[in-house]
């Protein structure tokens, strides 16, 4: 049989069928047909001998609303140059302009893009100035009716539990995070950072909700003074309770993740937090995020499922992500590991030597391959608007073209 495309010759690493080995893939359309050893003939042939196939990568922690927030960046380009299929927005719109992001950003996207909805109306228009310090400006109903009525796309209910967003508020916005999302039956996902106990933050959550920035040193975090996992996280982690990196422009501290894993605590979900003042100042890409966890022990394999089949579940779906099955969309990731000597930087500057790096080589969303090299006029075209967002953020107005007070 003559499939559309065929990838031939890579290691395929499928955790959700606990698949392991060399394999050919067929795709017809934009489903997986077969996945075995030696297929004939394609429509298409691509050889990825050498580089590892997986599912498509999944980031469940961005900020994509660009143009009506600003920390937003366009991220299409840059998923589908980098293994990435599935990307969530975590809060970026609110409840009350959840309809222009799905309008503006959803729709048009040719990677799949979900989003959480923030139980703040605002959403994180203005990131710099905390969207709950009012609690006027959340809504439980009005959120939990967003989360369920446009359920193809939201994932969840995003609250930000920091002292900066809260003020004196405490846990009352998660507490309407979590009301909201009981009614939608969907998780939430929570910021953890300094300015609101760890263990109140904890003591609220439920089986499949989210906790971001688990490796985060702004403090109230998962480890005590003594390097040691709080008790409270191991207890909402044995409940079912998921953690994940949430990497980000402040979120990724080695003092942090390395006595957290050296104590047996890993991130159940890898994301990147990406947004216009992390995105290549602190972390690139799901694949660099990955290679952090990689050299610092974390195994290939289970980088894989952190990236991927752990994403999907996290996401409630896993009949439809995070897997090569027959008859499930063709979302792949195919990359190379390079062995050298590299080195990675976390929040606060701290470099870590690594030996090993994961390249992306090769990504297909729903049957279409797409190459690193044929996004790169559209990333230019990115960064661009990123930098002009982050010297208008900075006001530096000079970069511009403008001084202030001159005349026009």
């Amino acid at each position: 049989m003559a499939y559309d495309l065929v990838l031939k010759g890579a290691r395929v690493i499928d955790p959700s069928q606990e698949l392991d080995g060399i394999f050919d893939v067929g795709i017809n359309g934009d489903k997986i047909a077969v996945v075995e050893e030696g297929i004939e003939g394609g429509k298409e042939v691509i050889d990825l001998s050498g580089r590892i196939l997986t599912p498509g990568w999944i980031d469940i922690h961005t900020h994509l609303y660009e143009g009506s927030t600003t920390w937003g960046i366009r991220g299409d380009a840059l998923c589908l140059a980098t293994g990435v299929t599935t990307v969530v927005d975590a809060g970026s719109a609110g409840w009350a302009n959840w309809l222009g992001f799905v309008d503006r950003v959803v729709r048009p996207a040719r990677t799949q893009v979900l989003g959480y909805v923030h139980v703040s109306g605002i959403g994180l228009t203005y990131g710099p100035v905390g969207e709950m310090v009012d609690l006027r400006y959340g809504d439980v109903e009005r959120t939990g009716f967003v989360a369920h009525y446009w359920r193809e796309q939201c994932a969840g209910v995003k609250v930000r539990q920091g002292g900066f967003q809260v003020g004196d508020n405490g846990t009352a916005p998660l507490e309407m995070g979590i009301e909201a999302a009981a009614m939608a039956g969907v998780p939430v996902m929570v910021h953890i950072a300094t300015g609101v106990p760890v263990d109140e933050v904890m003591g609220l959550l439920r089986p499949g909700d989210i906790v971001t920035h688990c490796y985060q040193g702004t403090g109230d975090g998962v480890v005590d003074e003594g390097g040691k996992i709080v008790d409270s996280v191991w207890a909402a982690r044995e409940r079912g309770v998921l953690f994940d990196v949430g990497h980000g422009g402040g979120s990724f501290d080695y003092r942090i993740a390395i006595p957290a894993l050296a104590d047996g605590f890993v991130a159940d979900v890898i994301s990147t937090d990406l947004h216009s003042s992390s995105w290549e100042r602190t972390v690139d890409s799901m694949p660099d995020a990955a290679s952090k966890l990689l050299n610092l022990g974390v195994p290939l394999e289970k980088v894989v499922r952190q990236s991927s089949t752990a994403a999907a579940a996290a996401l409630g779906r896993t009949n439809e992500l995070g897997t090569l099955r027959v008859g499930t969309v063709a979302d792949l990731a195919a990359f190379e590991v390079v062995s050298g000597d590299f080195e990675y930087r976390d929040v606060g500057g701290r470099t870590e030597k690594g030996d090993r790096k994961i390249v992306p080589a090769l990504t297909v969303r729903a049957g279409v391959a797409y190459r690193p090299e044929d996004l790169h006029e559209e990333l230019r075209e990115d960064r661009e608007r990123r930098d002009f967002m982050r010297k208008f953020m900075g006001k530096d107005f000079a970069a511009l073209g403008w001084t202030p007070g001159e005349s026009a």
